[in-house]
């Protein structure tokens, strides 16, 4: 009997570029980028052709896996970094889910091309649609020209309220790209503050399985903790500046207001013969004499009197009503002075005496 020579082993798999895009379902184009990008290993060179193996092919399946469960390139790279390392990528997949997943709870929507148009004002505006599309506000999908993709409906419905209420688009977008510039630069500068106190231990070598589970769950606990710090101290800020301007303007049209309420004389009442509300205020004359306590109640619009007490406070309220009439009536007398009229003035102050009659 004729002794059969042994079983060769088979020839491993071999394909050119097209045969190995056609098993994975890539393109070339797109296997040649993963190469460039360091995701996929470089062919064998044989002659003047390029040779795949199974191992291309199983890494390029590993790569669409990863795409079609939400990782960036960036990260893929790095997981399959780590796997050639011979690392568990059970710890570092929850890692990187951690750090790729959502920073917010917004859910992204959808908007027709007219229910866009309608949101602001009716009017169709290439320009600014081309501007929101620039900055991210909207994306375009494909095949699709009357439909966007609004990665932040919340965004996109601030923008439409500043719209409504006569905020130029280009004005809009100007400032969300002022205020982006400033909290990207609050978000560095939070990744720097627990780069330097919280994950710098698991960055000074590959983590292992233990330490990528912890690091994930670091990621958990801090992820909420910046939108909370922003929205405080935006709160806080809002809270003084506005405030603050409200005062600054409040005393620049109040001398305004009293003399457009002097110049009308006595407010009309309504259809009805009801009057706007109003309110009491006591004033009493400073006076150098002693044991004067003369009062007088003066009413006055209520709305006025809230102004006042916003901006002076409840306590000085009566004192700054009191010394704003008699602002306004050094004023008139001066006046009346000036122009040489007939008429008897009004004494500038109690303590001053009577005035002599003019002549």
């Amino acid at each position: 009997m004729t002794e059969q020579p042994p079983p060769t082993a088979p020839r491993p798999a071999e394909y050119r570029i097209e045969d190995l895009a056609h098993l994975s379902g890539a393109t070339v184009r797109t296997i040649r980028a993963y190469q460039d990008r360091g995701l996929l290993p470089r062919p064998e060179r044989r002659g003047r052709a390029n040779v795949y193996g199974d191992a291309h092919l199983a890494r390029l399946r590993q790569i669409a896996d990863l795409l079609d469960r939400g990782y960036t390139l960036a990260s893929i790279k790095e997981l399959l970094q780590a796997w050639d390392a011979g690392l568990d990528l059970g710890g570092v997949l929850g890692l990187v889910a951690e750090i790729d997943g959502p920073w917010t709870d917004e859910k992204a929507s959808r908007i027709s091309r007219a229910d866009l148009d309608a949101a602001f004002g009716g009017t169709s505006d290439e320009s600014a649609v081309a501007e929101a599309v620039e900055l991210g506000v909207l994306e375009r999908l494909p095949d699709r020209e009357d439909e966007f993709l609004v990665p932040s409906p919340q965004e996109l419905a601030v923008a439409a309220e500043l719209h409504s209420a006569g905020v130029p688009l280009l004005a809009i977008s100007g400032h969300l790209r002022e205020v982006r510039g400033q909290v990207e630069h609050i978000a560095a500068r939070f990744l720097d503050f627990t780069t330097e106190h919280v994950f710098q231990p698991f960055l000074d070598h590959p983590p292992t399985e233990a330490e990528a589970a912890e690091a994930a769950a670091l990621v958990r606990r801090l992820r909420p903790l910046a939108q909370q710090t922003i929205d405080a101290e935006l709160a806080r800020a809002m809270r003084t500046l506005a405030t603050r301007y409200l005062r600054q303007h409040l005393s620049e049209a109040l001398p305004e207001a009293r003399r457009a309420a002097a110049a009308m004389g006595p407010e009309p009442q309504g259809a009805v013969g009801a009057k706007a509300p109003k309110a009491e205020v006591t004033t009493a004359p400073e006076t150098t004499a002693p044991g004067a306590t003369a009062s007088e109640a003066v009413v006055l619009p209520a709305e006025t009197v809230e102004a006042v007490r916003a901006l002076v406070g409840a306590e000085h309220t009566a004192a700054f009503i009191t010394a704003a009439a008699r602002r306004e009536v050094q004023a008139r007398t001066l006046d009346a002075l000036a122009s040489g009229s007939p008429r008897r003035t009004p004494r500038s102050d109690p303590a001053e005496g009577p005035q002599r009659p003019q002549g």
